[in-house]
């Protein structure tokens, strides 16, 4: 950490509260932490004052209390998706076979991974920079990352064998973009943002493709927006997976959960296993 005087620090609140960020304070002290000298730590605060994400700035972002690597263009995980990891965790038992679909930074998947204490994990995601960030924060729990569309790059021996399917998958409308905040519009990937005319493009083929992927009694998680739930819960339900919701007021999430029966029977299903061009994230 740079030697700072007291006048330099309140010098780079000023200039980031100026810049619009709401915790200056808090921003100030990470990037003061996180700077190896004062010409590394005023390059930091011009790319943040620019308008680069803070995760983009220090290479990392929290997620589940741990750190995760997060390469500039790289989707940051929200905090709100943090209630699709716990209710997750809730389903699966140490060594239980984990999908990250959309991985982007591959958070979701490790911390869940870390959460079981042991997992075999496996992550996808079409943006070779996300992977390549995934690649390093699954190294830590033994999983692997793949480029690839969707279900298109898995091991084909997972078929029929996974636990638990996580799909951040993007579910912003596509007429909603210019809406989202700058940091995420202008500085993270389209692919890991954009859902289609209804947002819901890439969770129809993830929903599509999930029964085949699924053991009985297995589950697809992802997250949509609220106002989404009624048709994301029809989707999940078309694809022959037992549909339910589940909401948390205080992060502002709504998590979808199809689990496929255990039985024999099986509801037909539109779509296959999906290509073209799915990521996770929002």
């Amino acid at each position: 950490m740079p030697s700072i005087p007291p006048h330099g620090y309140s010098s780079i609140v000023d200039r980031l509260r100026t810049a619009g960020c709401v915790f200056a304070e808090d921003e100030a002290e990470l990037l003061i932490s996180e700077a190896d000298g004062p010409a590394r730590l005023a390059a930091m605060v011009e790319r943040r004052i620019a308008g680069l994400p803070l995760e983009h700035v220090l290479g990392w972002a929290e997620f589940r209390g741990l750190r995760f690597a997060v390469d500039p263009g790289v989707f940051v995980p929200r905090r709100r998706t943090g209630f699709l990891v716990g209710r997750a965790a809730g389903l699966a038992r140490p060594g239980a076979v984990v999908v990250d679909l959309c991985c982007g930074s591959g958070a979701l998947g490790a911390a869940l991974a870390a959460e079981l204490g042991r997992a075999e994990l496996y992550a996808a995601d079409i943006d070779p920079a996300a992977v390549r960030c995934a690649r390093r924060n699954l190294a830590g729990v033994g999983g692997v990352a793949y480029w690839g569309d969707l279900y298109d790059p898995l091991p084909g021996g997972l078929r029929g064998r996974v636990d638990v399917l996580l799909a951040n998958a993007p579910y912003v409308p596509t007429g909603e973009i210019g809406l989202l905040p700058a940091e995420a519009r202008l500085h993270e990937a389209r692919v890991a943002l954009d859902g289609g005319p209804d947002g819901l493009d890439v969770l129809r083929r993830v929903a599509g493709g999930a029964y085949d992927w699924l053991r009985p009694g297995g589950s697809l998680l992802f997250e949509t927006g609220e106002r989404q739930t009624a048709e994301a819960l029809r989707i999940t339900a078309a694809g022959g997976l037992a549909a339910r919701a589940a909401r948390s007021a205080e992060l502002g999430a709504t998590v979808v959960t199809g689990t496929r029966p255990t039985g024999p029977a099986r509801v037909p299903r539109p779509g296959g296993r999906g290509s073209g061009d799915g990521r996770g994230g929002r």
